[in-house]
């Protein structure tokens, strides 16, 4: 039991570590509110959407959903607008520390994005899937469920501790000059990932 749940907590961390689009707009999320607590709704949203992943990528069912061609199709496509649309939004934003002056998301815009960021993103659902999905067919029984449980602890840890540190940076940025900078590599970040979504839809 041990051993699977060292296995979920290294193989889930590794996968959730590299810097994208959701862990980039929680962090964002994390630095512009106000306080940590009107950030909740992002990180519940975003551990929500990934214990949904893992749940399904260790029961088999998200890879039965996959394997139709329209379906991914339409998933990448609506991902790269999204992320075209997110990067766009994140690029225009304006940090400063009067935080009456900075447009915030509200609670239910914070789930929209985060959701969209989580679940629109095919690369996130087929690494899901090919590596805890597949690594999940070593344990059966106990040790499955116990490997599942790691995952999703880690999935949740980060997103706390990623908008803590948004938070922080926050707080420690009174010209709100770094911020502004974070803003626009998190923008071309998301419109990277855009780009090499759209390219390989175009190219499958």
């Amino acid at each position: 039991m041990l051993e699977a749940i060292l296995h979920g907590w290294i193989l889930s961390f590794g996968l959730i570590l590299p810097l994208g689009a959701q862990n980039v707009f929680v962090f964002n999320q994390g630095a512009m509110q106000p306080t940590l607590w009107r950030a909740l709704p992002v990180v519940m949203t975003a551990a929500l959407c990934d214990t949904a992943l893992i749940l399904l990528s260790v029961l088999g069912v998200s890879l039965a959903v996959l394997t139709v061609a329209w379906l991914k199709t339409v998933l990448y496509a609506v991902g790269v607008c999204f992320l075209l649309y997110m990067g766009y939004l994140t690029w225009r934003s304006r940090p400063s520390v009067d935080f009456g002056e900075v447009e915030r998301f509200s609670p239910s815009r914070q789930v929209i994005f985060a959701a969209s960021v989580s679940l629109l993103n095919p690369h996130a659902i087929l690494d899901t899937i090919g590596v805890i999905g597949t690594s999940s067919l070593t344990y059966s029984g106990a040790e499955k469920w116990g490997f599942t449980a790691a995952c999703i602890t880690v999935s949740c840890v980060w997103f706390f501790s990623l908008c803590l540190a948004g938070r922080m940076a926050g707080r420690l940025d009174p010209s709100g000059r770094l911020l502004h900078i974070l803003n626009r590599l998190s923008a071309l970040i998301m419109w990277a990932v855009a780009l090499y979504m759209a390219w390989m839809m175009l190219s499958r």
